[in-house]
């Protein structure tokens, strides 16, 4: 199954960090850095593009795949039924790691338009739907081929930096989606919902997919077929200082992100290695988006999702 990457936004790196000149981990095989970067307009970075990005794909994880079918092509049908099951009770007050709903959206949004993935389970729309967050991974996703497939269970987080003692906290967040328990709840979650059915159309695929992610197979095998996207939108000072793109700014950009990189990646080697079982089969992936002002990003985000909703509301009164 092919895919042309449809992503709107241009990549400054995208590469097994074992390639990358500067890489300080060992072994880095089994882990890939992605680094994407807005443009700019009239001096100022193009914050308008960003939102746009967020709500042309928020679909794809605040509504089922049923309702996606239902509601088609109309657009705005789609942002109403999205707001409504938007929970946004981590965008307000002073929590760091407000801003994650959004984070969540944007992974499901790379992960659709940059590496041709499935939304098998739309998270927001079950967590919602359930009246309880649904635990384990914030994105669950597909990458399906002619006749075998991939596993992607995804972390996005929305921060106001990235420095080494955030990253603790992302290590701790992996290392909990990639336990037995987890894997394993969200394999259920694939299997017991009508999303597959309706988004991997080769019948015979989606079986051997019910069949090899059942709770009565064995998890070692899934290892090897298991991707760990790892998102960090961040508020990031080099892009707060410039008013344009120019080879400086994305060479400052791509040194501080590789920078980030090893030490995020020798965070989790050091964290993970000894504890999780065929450590080395699964694929990571360190996603980094710099913007930035953090809270501009979500004041804006929560006025047009609280418009939506109660746009949503008044139509369901009338």
């Amino acid at each position: 199954m092919s895919h042309t990457p449809t992503l709107i936004f241009d990549v400054l790196i995208d590469d097994c960090l074992a390639s990358l000149s500067g890489c300080l981990v060992n072994p880095s095989e089994n882990k890939h850095l992605l680094c994407m970067y807005n443009d700019f307009e009239d001096g100022k970075w193009r914050q308008s593009k960003f939102h746009n990005f967020i709500w042309d794909n928020i679909a794809l994880t605040a509504l089922s795949a049923r309702e996606r079918e239902a509601l088609g092509t109309r657009s705005n049908s789609q942002l109403v039924e999205a707001a409504k099951n938007l929970r946004l009770t981590d965008i307000e007050g002073d929590d760091p790691g407000k801003g994650s709903e959004l984070a969540e959206i944007a992974l499901y949004a790379i992960m659709h338009h940059h590496f041709g993935a499935l939304p098998v389970v739309p998270k927001i729309f079950y967590k919602q739907n359930s009246q309880d967050n649904v635990k384990g991974a914030d994105s669950v996703h597909i990458v399906a081929t002619v006749d075998d497939y991939t596993i992607w269970l995804g972390e996005a987080k929305f921060y106001n930096s990235i420095k080494n003692a955030r990253l603790d906290k992302i290590v701790e967040s992996v290392e909990d989606t990639v336990s037995t328990l987890k894997i394993k709840k969200d394999n259920a979650i694939i299997t017991n919902l009508q999303d597959l059915d309706k988004c991997v159309a080769n019948v015979d695929l989606c079986k051997k997919i019910r069949e090899e992610l059942s709770s009565d197979s064995p998890l070692d095998g899934v290892k090897q077929k298991l991707h760990i996207p790892i998102l960090l939108l961040h508020e990031c000072e080099i892009t707060q200082g410039v008013t344009e793109l120019s080879d400086e700014y994305l060479e400052g950009l791509k040194t501080f992100h590789l920078d980030r990189a090893n030490s995020y990646f020798s965070k989790q080697l050091k964290a993970l290695s000894s504890t999780v079982y065929k450590y080395q089969k699964i694929m990571f992936h360190l996603i980094l988006f710099p913007v930035p002002k953090k809270d501009s990003i979500v004041r804006r985000f929560l006025t047009k999702a609280t418009f939506h909703q109660q746009e949503g509301n008044s139509n369901d009164a009338e």
